[in-house]
């Protein structure tokens, strides 16, 4: 994410910045591990605990991390480097899907782009002669430790978590000022990047916008960030960069979350559901609408009565309606990473034990898998009956990680990787999401013959053991 011009950070506005010293006995081992979501997020944000995160920066204010630490610097060095390129060109990228070539000039964004598959040599000529800034989309795609990184991410928050590569030469700038409808986490690979931050003009933004230099105003925040930084802003903050002259060139990973993932976006997905549940019990749901409603150019005269149905599903929620999520719940778990693995679980068949009635079972792959309640599809039935299904990511293609590439059926429809089963199993399904282990025999079915079939659905998926 971007700057302008090539001006050096003064110490007296770094005196103003929110900077912690880390050390990195500490930071490195934790993002090694890769041991749990919450491990893998605080080592990014080392020396600050999560719940002083969580209180004190996130969407508030920016956190700037600057750690001095050589060997955090190498290891943040080894995430990417302009050195990959040259091997990930031959691999075969494109410009625009792949890599966007491009230069901020007199507080706008010019695109070097060619058509088709990109060639190193042009590339390089663009970055060398036209100081174009190289941003390489979705890096957790060839990089292993991005990816390991990312999907645990993906756990922690349970969003989807993106990423950007920006290579800037000296004395360039990539991008004008601009606000992003993100979560944004900078890590400095190589090279010095200056940054400037500034006041939001919109708060929490769910968009993104391009700002002129003559509305931003005076930067509240600017440094220099080194190999091994890390600095965090919350959605909405205008921010620019540039590589200062007469050092290395710049690399540094963006890695993003939280995008259409507000309060907004999670009660336009359940409210139709629960409207149409409160519909089948209330009868005042399913009156008509007042006569020539629609034609009406003012319809602030429904809106006692729109207010009064508000106030019912209300009350509904607060006495234990259950709210079903299902677009937002599909839309994560379809398009996120799979987990971390040396091997695709797409061509591994089940492992371990077949499980039977008696056998002793856990969960695993838990932060894998989502469950909804929705209407079965089925073309052949107008009935809309409602059915479980358990959506999981575990055979998700790393390599179409946020890149609109997904997987469709041969009617042209999005597929989902999942199990589907009657609503009477969802009181045996909790059970198996809540407890640690559990014995089949003792899932809340009639019969065992549903137990095992239960079971061994769910095992085939790899979605349970037998211990």
């Amino acid at each position: 994410m971007p700057k302008k011009g090539g001006r050096r950070a003064g110490t007296q506005k770094e005196q103003h910045v929110p900077c912690k010293q880390a050390k990195t006995d500490t930071c490195r081992p934790l993002l090694m591990k890769h041991d749990h979501p919450e491990n893998v997020f605080e080592s990014l944000i080392f020396p600050i605990k999560q719940d002083e995160f969580w209180r004190e920066y996130w969407e508030k204010k920016p956190l700037l991390l600057q750690r001095n630490d050589p060997s955090v610097a190498s290891y943040y060095r080894s995430l990417f480097q302009l050195s990959d390129l040259k091997a990930l060109v031959n691999q075969g990228l494109y410009y625009g899907r792949d890599v966007n070539v491009c230069r901020c000039v007199n507080g706008k964004k010019k695109i070097f782009n060619k058509d088709g598959k990109v060639s190193y040599v042009e590339l390089k000529k663009d970055f060398d002669q036209k100081k174009a800034t190289i941003q390489f989309h979705q890096p957790q795609r060839f990089k292993d430790e991005l990816w390991r990184i990312q999907e645990k991410l993906e756990c922690y928050f349970g969003s989807l978590v993106g990423s950007n590569i920006y290579i800037t030469p000296p004395g360039s700038q990539g991008l004008p000022p601009h606000y992003d409808d993100v979560e944004v986490f900078i890590l400095q690979l190589e090279g010095e990047k200056h940054w400037q931050l500034y006041q939001p003009t919109v708060h929490l933004a769910q968009e993104y916008n391009a700002e002129p230099e003559d509305r931003i105003g005076t930067a509240t925040y600017d440094f220099l960030l080194k190999p091994g930084d890390f600095l965090y802003f919350p959605r909405g903050t205008i921010h620019q960069a540039d590589t200062p002259p007469g050092v290395s060139h710049s690399t540094h990973v963006t890695i993003s979350t939280c995008q259409n993932n507000s309060w907004r976006d999670f009660l336009l997905d359940v409210f139709p559901g629960l409207v149409l549940d409160t519909a089948k019990d209330d009868v005042e749901f399913r009156k008509s609408i007042p006569r020539q409603l629609l034609m009406k150019v003012d319809l602030s005269d429904s809106s006692k009565q729109l207010s009064g149905f508000l106030r019912c599903l209300a009350d509904r929620l607060e006495n234990g309606r259950e709210l079903k999520s299902s677009d937002m719940k599909k839309d994560f778990i379809m398009n996120r990473l799979p987990p971390f693995s040396g091997t695709s679980l797409d061509s591994l068949p089940p492992g371990g034990t077949l499980p039977k009635v008696n056998s002793i079972i856990r969960l695993q792959f838990k932060d894998y898998i989502v469950i909804t309640v929705e209407p079965e599809d089925n073309p052949l039935d107008d009935t809309h009956k409602e059915m479980v299904y358990v959506y999981h990511s575990l055979k998700n293609k790393r390599q179409a990680h946020m890149m609109g590439d997904e997987d469709v059926s041969e009617e042209g429809i999005p597929e989902t990787r999942g199990l589907r089963f009657p609503v009477s199993h969802m009181d045996a399904l909790k059970q198996i999401w809540n407890c640690d282990t559990i014995c089949v025999k003792e899932l809340n079915l009639v019969s065992d013959a549903e137990k095992e079939n239960l079971v061994l659905s769910l095992w085939s998926e790899w979605l349970i053991e037998v211990i």
